[in-house]
């Protein structure tokens, strides 16, 4: 099967600064696909060479087989890109805008029912004929949504697409999205909320310093050495100010953070055993009231790939 996205050894360079270092990266049709990465590891000058607006030194990058230079007019049919950057037309209601965007792809009258039911699904039909600059920032961010999907993509990119937005906009997007890739559509996600990215996306690639340095399924990566981490949160009777003398050396190495009444312990989930550790606290006098656990999730993957050097 075509891929829904195809990368092959891309590079791009701005003067002395290396934005892509040869990147390859394969993207299937129907997946939920997350990519990664911290402010300046190349994502959006991926995403830019994918979606046209910039063009690679080096390497191809093909939409659903069209190659986006050769082949550019299928390539952009096939992709709907949300971008990450608030852009809009102040001169038109949110409807005129629509249709406005349908016509750069080739849709009449023909597409006014598909408009109708974007408006609905993003909840802007009440906003059909309101002039874009009396939108709010995530009513904006809607319409750049439906603006995206105008056309009907096979494979949608969303750059950030809950930056800035409230907690109930957030639930109705990624209801809405979730609801497309269930239609078969390729959906790309970057984000800074890793828990979006944990909850929604099937694999996940990261980008740091323009090379990919993780890519695989969300499972796997969970399932690395890194998640065998588990954090142990203390709560004591009484401040401390240093771990006392009786406390057991394999312990005191395990205790992270200090503060008042608070200590945080990093254990591991297949060699440690809380019971064991509890004990070894509570017979170097320390009188515990309250503990909880946390366990390593994508976000302490990410933390310790992208904090290590790249050559």
């Amino acid at each position: 099967m075509t891929a829904a996205i195809s990368i092959n050894n891309v590079k791009k360079s701005y003067g002395s600064l290396d934005a892509l270092k040869g990147v390859d990266l394969t993207i299937n049709r129907g997946e939920f696909f997350g990519l990664l990465g911290p402010n300046g590891a190349g994502k959006s000058t991926l995403i830019n060479i994918i979606a046209g607006l910039a063009n690679a030194d080096a390497g191809s990058v093909s939409v659903l087989g069209h190659d986006v230079v050769g082949d550019y007019r299928q390539a952009r049919q096939a992709l709907g890109v949300v971008p990450q950057e608030l852009v809009f037309d102040a001169f038109f209601s949110v409807r005129e805008v629509l249709k406005i965007q349908s016509g750069y792809f080739g849709l009449g009258k023909e597409n006014d029912a598909w408009i109708d039911e974007l408006l609905d699904a993003l909840a802007l039909t009440d906003k059909a004929n309101v002039n874009m600059r009396a939108l709010s920032g995530g009513m904006k961010r809607r319409v750049l949504i439906a603006q995206a999907l105008v056309h009907k993509p096979e494979v949608v990119i969303l750059d950030e697409p809950t930056a800035g937005v409230d907690v109930e906009l957030r639930k109705l997007l990624w209801g809405f999205v979730e609801q497309l890739n269930q239609k078969g559509h390729t959906i790309v996600l970057t984000t800074h909320y890793l828990e979006e990215a944990e909850k929604l996306c099937d694999r996940i690639a990261i980008l740091n310093h323009g090379e990919v340095i993780a890519l695989d399924s969300k499972a796997s990566l969970l399932q690395s050495e890194i998640c065998n981490k588990l954090h142990l949160i203390i709560k004591t009777a009484e401040p401390i100010d240093q771990l006392p003398d009786a406390l057991a050396p394999s312990i005191r190495d395990k205790v992270k953070y200090l503060d008042g009444c608070q200590m945080r312990l990093e254990l591991h989930k297949d060699k440690d055993v809380i019971v064991d550790v509890l004990a070894a606290i509570a017979g170097a006098g320390i009188k515990v009231v309250d503990l909880e656990t946390e366990r390593a999730d994508l976000e302490d993957v990410f933390v310790e790939l992208t904090s290590k050097k790249v050559s």
